[in-house]
């Protein structure tokens, strides 16, 4: 009987609509994307909320990082951090005894959240300060200088990734950093995995230093890595086999991890009298695994310090093959 009132049909359908509550109502059937929008919307309404997703944009941050740079406490740091997940603007992941966030890069809505982080103004003087800080905080952690071989590995390993794509690059073994450092800039997104705290937390300081935050740092078993299968274009084995206790299984877990049209990159390090030794055990590993590998490259070739090699997985076409 509401729409049959005195003052028409335009006044009855407002008193209908405020009974039902129509924004809950069309909210309700709103598709799950532009809900998900609508949160990104109010989460960043926010300025404390706002500061924390313009550094984990930059950078993956600990909670504690956070703290120092806002000069917050730690419990509302916490609180805004969960509504930023819960949005997803941020993810979370342990790294030992410390949590980080950051901004995925991949994943549902990657695209229409990197569209809507866009819109984050670059001239904000309180994401410059904030960052700043940050650098300071981190500024302890420096790499030693780097020997004329590692040079030579760095120039090969660029020959050989200029004319080919990275796509989503994944480092075993990734130490402090120095080849995610030399290869982000070509590759979509670069995940970087070794045991040694100390080594992360240095290659954290680096790839923050060098502007990179396409780049993460995650601790992990090179036997059972937390990463679904066929998630990384490239894969470098980052001199891991010859140490390993079961080499064959690391390679094998990077071929689960490796997308249809992917390559491993495998590098060794040497002494001239082993050179040949390790390549015949390169051979043996490629061979039980099903791989093709290609020649090794030596590094330098008089007085080889590495081993460089490309390998694909035998049975599949790859455009670096």
């Amino acid at each position: 009987q509401a729409f049959r009132t005195r003052n028409g049909t335009a006044a009855a359908v407002a008193v209908y609509c405020q009974a039902l509550n129509i924004n809950k109502y069309l909210y309700f059937y709103m598709n799950t994307a532009t809900q998900q929008l609508l949160g990104q919307l109010k989460a960043l309404a926010d300025p404390v909320r706002l500061r924390l997703v313009a550094l984990c944009r930059a950078a993956e941050c600990s909670v504690s990082e956070l703290v120092s740079v806002t000069g917050l406490s730690q419990p509302r740091i916490s609180q805004h951090l969960k509504q930023l997940c819960a949005t997803a603007l941020l993810e979370r992941f342990r790294d030992g005894h410390f949590v980080y966030y950051r901004v995925p890069s991949n994943g549902p809505g990657a695209v229409s959240r990197r569209k809507l982080l866009a819109l984050l103004p670059d001239g904000e003087p309180q994401f410059a300060l904030d960052l700043d800080k940050l650098r300071a905080l981190r500024a302890d952690a420096s790499l030693p200088a780097e020997a004329e071989d590692d040079r030579g590995l760095q120039k090969a390993l660029v020959e050989l990734t200029v004319a080919t794509p990275l796509g989503d690059l994944l480092d075993i073994g990734c130490g402090q950093g120095r080849l995610l450092k030399l290869l982000a800039s070509r590759a979509q997104r670069v995940v970087g995995v070794d045991i040694d705290p100390d080594a992360r937390r240095l290659a954290r300081a680096q790839l923050l230093l060098a502007g990179l935050p396409n780049c993460t740092l995650r601790q992990g078993d090179m036997y059972a890595l937390p990463f679904t299968g066929d998630e990384f274009d490239t894969i470098i084995l980052d001199d891991v086999l010859a140490a390993a206790e079961r080499p064959t299984a690391v390679i094998e877990e990077a071929l689960r991890l490796l997308r249809p049209g992917g390559r491993i990159l495998i590098l060794a390090s040497v002494v001239e009298q082993q050179a040949a030794e390790t390549q015949r055990h390169l051979a043996d590993w490629a061979a039980s695994t099903g791989l093709r590998l290609a020649p090794p490259r030596r590094i330098p070739d008089r007085h080889p310090t590495w081993l460089l090699a490309t390998a694909t997985p035998a049975g599949r076409s790859s455009a670096a093959a």
